[in-house]
């Protein structure tokens, strides 16, 4: 059962999209109570003091009549006499078990302390969705409980901050007529913030408003002195003084950009083809910023090339197609129909190329056909990338050659153990780019050789090039490159602490999943989490306890035998690995096959196992899983062990 709580406002719960019938006020407060303390106990005399200043006879009892109320509110099909899941009875008190992502208190921390790392064009939506979460004042219930008064304190002032933050996001973004109004009711009611006061003048000033912005930090001058009987501070004097020597440039970028953009609608009809061009060029720097850029960008992507190719001009539909040349590290399409679509539209766009189109014309669109079609087992995605990067050689062009290589690496995949092969397309990425000056280049060729790395478990020359992504990855704000790290670094610790490190592994893969809401790649998000958990419970013999509703995405096949076998239903387990299907040629080839040959193995599936052991042989050498950078089953070797072992008690 899916309940959230809510304490952003009146103390709530929800269940299946429905309210949860609290019952009276003391019972609202006990749960309350317990949402404060985040899953510690709380002992049952504790709750008692908290509830009444003079506790009346029978008030510990008064409790626990409260919490078995709230226990049958909260979990309504736990069986009789079972033992509660969620509100939790643990030594002398109570606590409530629920997950980080149950508590809308917890879930708006969490979404400020984000935004905080991230780039405003990614911070402004995660602000937007955590300032959503607030219905009134928190706590609402129980402004006057001094049990409550240090966690309401610290909510406001987080809240406070994260309209600042926003604020500060729009700015930057080149928005500050956005930022006004909401900085302007901010101040009017928290007058003693200073750096609101400074925010609203610079929003004014950067809006053209100068005179506004001056009379705005004259009323803030006057408030703080009227009020609190202090000066303005430092950063507060020196705008007014920048403002009235006219020191502080207006946004320059934002009116660049309106000037720009109001020259080019002028300029260029609306119907014009090479519309369509500088669309994609713009959508082509969208992708890069990632979150709901990179989803907006992909959508309109596709709607680029359907548009293009209704004009009825090759050239320019492979133009369009081809000018698309965003890095790709992950071997799995986010939308698959879309790359689909991409991909016919290249197909036919090459079968209509007049001869005297230009050779890079070509190859770009074979290059995309090869990006398109991660984890195909068709030939042709291969064949199309190695015809564009012998082009690419051909014309010594480097942003091309960048592309083919790229594909390339994604067609890296027709067996396992090929992560030197990689590694060396990641070190060419690599020397490219920096001749070139190509930094998004360089990004991919440093996460391209830390995946490698990371495989054959050179964990020393894997750190370097994540740390080298990460610079790279703030000096041109890339915040997707974190993303990938993140991950990286979870693999890391799985990997070099061991059996002894892996509940360390398993906070941060938790982590390093956190960060991926919102990043707008849900071919890489949905099921990595379970699926990266599962393989560190495999490679260490811990038990394969998950909930029956867990998400296993686009894994699912891979997982589910052996997870029947864990639960005891060989013929089950057996039945879905007669039907299961080859493991997909990508970063988790040899993840997947390992969990293969070990369901295989214990339902006696002979065959299948010695399959799975054939396939892995080529990576004896490496990490299972551990080139893709986010999970790792542990040596590929220690795997080949158990199936020879297997194999050979059974006659195989």
């Amino acid at each position: 059962m899916n309940t959230r709580f809510g304490v952003l406002g009146p103390v709530v719960a929800w269940s299946q999209g429905a309210d949860v019938d609290l019952k009276g006020p003391r019972h609202r407060e006990v749960l309350a109570r317990l949402i404060v303390a985040r899953g510690r106990v709380v002992p049952v005399r504790r709750i008692v003091a908290d509830l009444w200043e003079s506790p009346p006879d029978g008030a510990v009892v008064a409790v626990r009549t409260f919490v078995a109320a709230l226990r049958r509110a909260l979990e309504p099909d736990r069986a009789p006499r079972s033992a509660a899941t969620l509100l939790v009875t643990e030594g002398p008190g109570y606590a409530l078990r629920a997950t980080a992502d149950a508590v809308d208190a917890w879930r708006f921390a969490a979404g400020v302390e984000a935004a905080g790392r991230a780039a405003p064009a990614e911070a402004l939506p995660l602000l937007d969705a955590a300032l959503a979460l607030w219905r009134g004042p928190a706590y609402a219930d129980f402004a006057a409980a001094a049990w409550a008064a240090p966690e309401r304190t610290r909510l406001t002032e987080l809240r406070l901050t994260a309209v600042e933050r926003r604020a500060e996001a729009l700015l930057a973004l080149g928005r500050p007529a956005d930022a006004v109004p909401d900085l302007d009711a901010h101040v009017a009611e928290h007058p003693w913030r200073e750096d609101a006061w400074r925010l609203l003048a610079l929003a004014l000033y950067r809006s053209g408003r100068q005179a506004d912005a001056l009379d705005v930090l004259r009323r803030a001058r006057s408030l703080l002195g009227d009020q609190l009987g202090v000066d303005p501070g430092p950063r507060l004097r020196q705008l007014e003084t920048d403002l009235l020597r006219q020191q502080l440039p207006v946004d320059a970028v934002g009116r660049v950009w309106a000037d720009a953009a109001a020259a080019y609608d002028q300029t260029v009809a609306a119907g014009a083809p090479g519309r369509l061009e500088s669309t994609v060029g713009l959508l082509r720097v969208l992708a890069l910023t990632g979150g709901h850029g990179l989803a907006a960008a992909q959508e309109q992507r596709v709607a680029a090339v359907a548009a293009a190719e209704q004009l009825g001009d090759p050239e320019l539909t492979a133009r369009v197609i081809g000018s698309y040349d965003v890095p790709g590290v992950w071997t799995r399409s986010d939308h698959p129909d879309r790359s689909a679509r991409v991909v016919a539209a290249a197909e036919r766009t090459l079968a209509a190329l007049p001869p005297p189109a230009p050779p890079a014309t070509r190859a770009r669109l074979l290059a995309t056909v090869a990006m398109e079609s991660r984890g195909s087992g068709s030939p042709r995605p291969a064949e199309a990338a190695a015809e564009a990067e012998r082009i690419a050689r051909r014309l010594h062009d480097p942003a091309l050659l960048a592309f083919a290589l790229n594909a390339t690496f994604l067609q890296t995949f027709q067996r396992a153990g090929l992560a030197p092969s990689r590694d060396a397309i990641g070190a060419e990425l690599v020397t490219l780019a920096s001749a070139q000056g190509l930094p998004e280049v360089e990004i991919l060729g440093r996460l391209v050789r830390m995946q490698a790395r990371a495989a054959l478990g050179d964990f020393a020359a894997a750190d370097e090039h994540a740390a080298a992504a990460d610079e790279l990855g703030r000096r041109h704000e890339r915040p997707l490159v974190d993303v990938f790290t993140r991950w990286y670094r979870a693999v890391r610790l799985a990997s070099v602490g061991g059996a002894a490190a892996a509940g360390d592994a398993e906070a941060a893969y938790r982590a390093a999943a956190a960060r991926l809401e919102g990043a707008g790649m849900p071919g890489l998000e949905r099921g990595l989490l379970p699926l990266a958990l599962l393989c560190l419970r495999v490679w260490h013999d811990r038990p394969l306890v998950f909930a029956d509703d867990t998400d296993w995405g686009p894994y699912a096949p891979w997982v589910r035998p052996l997870l029947l076998v864990t639960r005891g239903r060989r013929d089950d387990a057996a039945a879905a690995l007669r039907v299961v299907p080859e493991p997909p040629r990508d970063l988790l080839l040899e993840a997947t096959w390992c969990l293969t040959g070990r369901a295989a193995l214990a339902v006696g599936d002979h065959a299948l196992a010695a399959r799975a052991r054939a396939a892995l042989a080529p990576a004896a050498g490496e990490l299972a899983g551990a080139g893709s950078g986010v999970l790792t089953a542990g040596p590929v070797a220690s795997h080949l062990a158990a199936l020879d072992d297997g194999l050979s008690a059974a006659g195989r």
